[in-house]
């Protein structure tokens, strides 16, 4: 195999791959990407959970393929010199890589050892732009559950109901949800999870233009196709929350903020709260101001928002991380509060009424004198 490609793709391609690539495994060759010189040059990193390939424009003078140790192979070509980058491997595995008056010579690994990719069996799909997907990872993928107890809740159900899709993230303590209007596809009502670490990789590939996303549901897998780039993602089962029956529908107070102003009242009021101290954020809706105060062994901190509305000084607690999670997310300058009872979930949503995003928080329980 030898090919020729420029060092900036080259590296480009490497890098998206490289997301899917095994930081440790039994097997060597899920620690590497595999590249394929065929028509094109092909690089593809796979963790038997997630798969990344990617395509891209390369001068192919010997057909071949080989895997490569995804970190060696990944750094060698980030320091290269700017350029045109050669490849080459002969029949016994051993590769030269040079670039300008640098020049590097190690072992690979039969590509036959590299176990193949799933395909995904899909016949309903769905397209989006690539920014409107990633907006909306971006606006759920905070309250995905990092615990493995309810593997369910490491992942975020997409809904498809009537041409609308719905993104949906929960850990136990808090649920994000976003929904957008789609208008292409031929994807019938349906629901599945996708696991969120191949989710942080969807966003993180797709870019900010109005290229399409192409989404394809298959019963054990899903794929995402963007441009030059797919992820393939296997499903994951279990029973998701009902999250229509978990979120009020309706409320005693609405409280109108500003998210710029709350968001640095509940940032100057944390100071005081470490790992050590994980005291809540006690928060008094009075009449036109909302009292946040705090307390830890490092010392007391308060601070006051305004706000349209009273809340009749109902006085709730809550995570700090949870509530500027929630409103660094909301894309919106003016919000509701939407409350009940100092024990109920808080909700907020946007002030002008539209439905795009709505996050939930659970309170914490405040102990009398805290």
């Amino acid at each position: 195999m030898k090919f020729s490609c420029e060092k900036y793709l080259l590296q480009n391609a490497c890098s998206i791959s490289s997301r899917a690539a095994a930081s440790k495994s039994p097997i060597p060759a899920l620690e590497g990407l595999l590249l394929e010189a065929g028509a094109c040059l092909k690089i593809t990193g796979y963790n038997l959970k997630e798969g990344i390939f990617t395509s891209v424009e390369a001068d192919i003078e010997v057909p071949g393929a080989i895997v490569l140790n995804a970190r060696l192979f990944g750094e060698m070509i980030r320091k290269l010199p700017d350029g045109i980058v050669t490849v080459q491997a002969d029949e016994n595995k051993n590769v030269h890589v040079k670039c300008g008056k640098s020049e590097f010579n190690f072992i690979g690994l039969d590509a036959e050892e590299y176990p193949e990719m799933p395909e995904v069996d899909g016949v309903n799909t769905i397209s989006l732009p690539q920014n409107i997907l990633r907006s909306m990872i971006n606006q759920t993928i905070f309250a995905v559950s990092d615990n493995d107890v309810r593997p369910i809740y490491t992942g975020t159900l997409f809904e498809i109901e009537e041409n609308e899709l719905t993104l949906v993230s929960v850990d136990g303590y808090r649920l994000a949800k976003r929904c957008e209007k789609i208008e292409s596809g031929q994807l019938e009502n349906c629901s599945f999870v996708v696991p969120g670490s191949a989710l942080t990789d969807v966003e993180r590939i797709c870019t900010d233009e109005e290229a399409p996303v192409q989404i394809s549901v298959g019963a054990k897998h899903i794929s995402f196709v963007m441009g030059e780039t797919t992820l393939i993602s296997r499903r994951l089962e279990g029973e998701f929350l009902n999250y229509k029956r978990s979120i009020p529908d309706s409320f005693r107070y609405l409280i109108k903020v500003e998210r710029s102003e709350l968001m640095s009242v509940i940032d100057r009021v944390a100071l005081i709260i470490n790992e050590k101290n994980s005291n809540p954020v006690r928060m008094v809706f009075g009449d036109g101001n909302i009292d946040c105060l705090c307390v830890t062994p490092i010392g007391k901190a308060e601070d006051v928002c305004s706000c349209e509305g009273s809340g009749e000084d109902l006085e709730i607690g809550f995570n700090d991380r949870y509530m500027m999670d929630a409103l660094k997310a909301a894309a919106k300058d003016e919000l509701y509060l939407c409350l009940n009872t100092a024990s109920s979930p808080c909700v907020i949503k946007a002030a002008d009424e539209s439905d795009a995003f709505t996050y939930m928080i659970l309170p914490v329980r405040l102990r009398a004198g805290a």
